[in-house]
């Protein structure tokens, strides 16, 4: 079944659908177009990619095989295009930017707005990237040399340097013939920043405002003078999180001096917000940048460590079931019924680790209400102990037919749970304060806490009850 926006693609006296029903590119088209790459067949590749839409391409590329990326991208010729470029996965763009001539790097870059442009020169190697920034245009490359000077993932990284400034004594006709009469100004803006002589910023215009008033009207008169101005240091998920916050379209960039030098818009932060949160979520995991495309290498570091931290929790929970070994050979059920107690609680303590890592990055959770949030937490904790509590206490009884035993394992669920709450707000939270990344490491200590203590717990009230000695 073909899709309604796919477009069969002929070869020799063959149909091969170029994309199917979830318009995804189909094996048999992307085998094509590798055959024709493997036979040397260049005007056969840009024949079959030709109809293809630029984010096709960019699949096309993401799904062919690391050492083929590079052979494809030189075949392609025009159709390697910069908005193919944009669209590609970071993994993805290394393999196609070493393939590459320096001169068609340079070219593509040089059409991308600065936000992928820099981007794009990033991640290259110093020896790989000063070839490309030597073939740049001296306009060009004062751009982009100037937002690589700035901290990675910070406000200078993902600004716009396009963007239209006037002076407020301006009006409003003044202000339309500029904008109509200099070709060289960008062609995509939202609003117009109005700035002294110094060049900061000291208000804003909307397109709607100014077409709405009349040619004599000053532009000090329509312009807003409140604005939310963005530091050119600041972390890139704090300017995500303004934006949320204060509902903007776009927002003025300036250096220490207070000056006008950018503009980030919301299409910017969409990218910023999707990354932020694929980053926590796959932090969280331990999966390192989690990408299909990532090279095995860094995907092995990334998770060993992670994997490696978990053994070294493990091994402090074995060490803790060990001192009690005497009491779990004299009851079988204490071996069959400690992992519900662990698991639980490990759960448990998740659940809370992730809201409470989430309310972190969206500052919904401050110095002025962690109290607050921590015993909250405690309260819903206790809340969901006793109910899960009361269940296990009585799934054990009727099974073992011992209502000791069913006591131990209700209040051990009902402590485990409780320290999960707690440990799960306020281990990221202490992280936090700490300067430290509470996405990263969090879960390590939680799950150590709830394992171990969860064992402890359980066990030492099965001895102290007297159920085993």
């Amino acid at each position: 079944m073909t899709s309604e926006n796919a477009d069969p693609v002929a070869i020799d006296s063959e149909i091969v659908e170029t994309l199917d029903e979830d318009n995804i590119l189909t094996r048999d088209f992307v085998a094509r177009v590798l055959d024709a790459v493997e036979d040397g067949d260049v005007a056969e590749v840009q024949r079959l990619v030709e109809p293809l839409h630029e984010a096709d391409i960019a699949d096309l590329l993401e799904q062919t095989p690391s050492d083929r990326r590079g052979p494809l991208a030189v075949a392609m010729g025009e159709y390697m295009s910069a908005e193919v470029l944009a669209e590609i996965n970071d993994w993805v763009r290394e393999d196609i930017i070493d393939a590459l001539p320096a001169a068609q790097v340079a070219d593509l870059a040089g059409q991308l707005d600065t936000y992928y442009a820099v981007a794009l020169l990033q991640d290259l190697a110093e020896d790989a990237q000063q070839p490309v920034l030597a073939e740049l245009d001296p306009e060009d490359r004062a751009v982009i040399e100037d937002a690589l000077s700035y901290p990675e993932e910070s406000a200078g990284r993902i600004m716009q340097r396009e963007l239209v400034a006037v002076p407020e004594h301006m009006t409003v006709g003044q202000l339309i013939d500029y904008l109509r009469d200099n070709h060289d100004l960008t062609t995509e803006f939202w609003e117009v920043f109005v700035v002294d002589p110094q060049h900061k910023p000291v208000g804003t215009c909307k397109l709607s405002w100014i077409m709405r008033s009349q040619r004599k009207v000053p532009v000090s008169e329509i312009m807003k003078r409140e604005q939310t101005l963005i530091p050119v240091d600041m972390d890139q998920e704090e300017v995500a999180l303004r934006f949320q916050k204060y509902a903007l379209i776009s927002a003025a960039v300036v250096d220490d001096a207070g000056r006008l030098v950018g503009v980030i818009t919301a299409d910017d932060i969409v990218h910023i917000i999707q990354e932020e949160a694929d980053e926590d979520f796959l932090q969280l995991s331990g999966a390192g940048e989690g990408d299909i495309n990532e090279p095995i290498a860094d995907s092995y570091r990334s998770r060993v460590r992670w994997l490696i931290a978990n053994l070294g929790t493990a091994m402090v929970a074995s060490f803790i079931i060990a001192q009690f070994g005497a009491a779990i050979e004299t009851m079988v059920a204490l071996a069959v019924l400690m992992p519900i107690v662990a698991s639980i609680g490990g759960n448990a303590g998740t659940q809370t680790l992730a809201v409470t890592v989430r309310a972190l990055a969206t500052n919904q959770l401050t110095q002025s209400n962690t109290v607050r949030s921590i015993w909250r937490e405690i309260r819903v904790a206790l809340l969901i102990g006793g109910t899960i509590a009361v269940i296990a206490g009585l799934g054990a009884g009727a099974i073992f037919g011992n209502w000791t035993l069913a006591a131990v394992i209700g209040a051990a669920i009902l402590c485990n749970i409780t320290l999960a709450g707690l440990s799960g707000v306020a281990i990221p939270v202490l992280l936090d304060r700490l300067d430290q990344d509470p996405a990263v490491s969090s879960s390590i200590f939680v799950t150590m806490i709830t394992d171990s203590m969860g064992f402890l717990i359980f066990l030492g009230l099965a001895v102290f009850s007297g159920l085993a000695g």
